[in-house]
């Protein structure tokens, strides 16, 4: 039976046809869903053909080797080595042991067990420290606990030890860090790019220094989302909430008259220092899978740099985070993450499609290749 088209599905394929296609099967965030449909993209199956493969964790070697010349994908293979804790703490006292004066924006850390006669060295000099301890590869604040008796800490278990920092800056009374949103653009050449807003997590009481009496309130002491929107204490109030932006936290600092610009060149220092630790492993990855991609960077990355400010506003990094949550649960979150993916869609034009050009490309490079060899004959 003959199947009739009409000229307005004729045109809709077209139209499809135009539009580049994402891979959304791995993703599990509906903010990504909604502002790849509003940068005009065409949503397909893995089986489907594809411009872009946005995951929440990166596809392994194997899969990245396969990507054709026209796709892309939203990781790096190899950023594990700043976004694992243990990772990021090895790297960073590696540096530091060369690079002191350079390397100096994270609290002292150590890797147990194997760093354990190390940090009693310190203990053994410090004895009114506090120490704040996290799984090497835990998220949203589970297992996190912050003790002044190091003694009681399990030199067997793998942890992340690290110096509490006691003094921090307070806003309004409240602990607060920042997750600084960062965009690797490429790695052959290195392209970062530090997003202008971001947000600011607030602890859900009143912050007072360290004792052997408050170091279990987590709500004080913790500033992750995931830890105090379980407090009744929590605010949900983009201006005066427990989670603001980071434009407004500008705003209050240079209210306050400290300079907002040298706090965010030091910051910008702490990320380019960060990656520095990661560029030859990602490099290294990058060269192995996509030494044939020149007509577009295969990969790109959105990173979370969570940084505290202590009390004189020098930034301190905590953690990087390789996939940053893009939950939207409050409006603030909703504002300040839908921009930045809107703003990196346009960015890196992840809407628009290559595979006509480098297919048209290749076939050139065939016939060229067929010709001399005809001529050779």
């Amino acid at each position: 039976m003959e199947k009739n088209v009409s000229i307005q599905q004729l045109t809709e394929e077209k139209e499809i046809q135009k539009k580049g296609a994402i891979c959304l099967q791995n993703c599990t965030y509906s903010i990504v869903h909604e502002v790849a449909m509003t940068m005009g993209m065409h949503i397909v199956k893995p089986e489907g053909s594809w411009d872009l493969w946005w995951c929440t964790t990166p596809m392994d070697f194997k899969k990245a080797k396969t990507l054709k010349k026209y796709q892309k994908t939203n990781h790096f293979l190899g950023m594990s080595e700043i976004c694992r804790k243990d990772s990021l703490a090895r790297n960073l006292n590696t540096m530091s042991n060369s690079f002191r004066d350079d390397y100096n924006f994270y609290p002292m850390t150590w890797y147990l067990p194997s760093d354990y006669i190390k940090f009693q060295t310190y203990v053994n000099q410090h004895k009114s420290a506090t120490y704040i301890l996290k799984p090497t590869t835990g998220s949203r604040g589970t297992g996190i606990y912050i003790t002044k008796s190091p003694k009681k800490i399990n030199q067997y278990e793998q942890m992340i030890c690290q110096l509490y920092i006691s003094k921090p800056l307070l806003l309004d009374g409240y602990k607060f860090d920042m997750r600084v949103y960062t965009l690797i653009a490429s790695c052959d050449p290195l392209k970062i790019y530090v997003y202008n807003d971001g947000l600011v997590r607030l602890a859900t009481e009143p912050y007072v220094t360290p004792t052997h009496d408050n170091v279990n309130d987590r709500f004080m002491h913790l500033t992750n989302y995931s830890v105090n929107k379980c407090n009744k204490m929590y605010i949900d109030n983009e201006l005066f909430g427990s989670k603001r932006r980071i434009t407004a936290l500008a705003d209050w600092l240079h209210s306050e008259g400290y300079d907002v610009k040298k706090i965010w060149n030091e910051i910008d220092d702490v990320i380019i220092k960060t990656m520095i630790l990661a560029y030859p492993f990602v490099n290294r990855s990058y060269q192995s899978c996509f030494s044939g991609h020149k007509y577009t960077p295969p990969c790109f990355e959105i990173l979370g740099f969570d940084i505290l400010l202590d009390e004189n506003c020098k930034p301190y990094l905590l953690e990087v985070n390789h996939s940053p949550d893009f939950h939207t649960d409050t409006s603030t979150d909703k504002i300040v993450k839908r921009e930045l993916l809107i703003d990196t869609f346009r960015l890196l034009q992840l809407n628009k499609t290559l595979k006509k050009f480098v297919s048209g490309e290749d076939k050139w490079k065939i016939q060229q290749q067929t010709i001399k060899a005809d001529k050779n004959v």
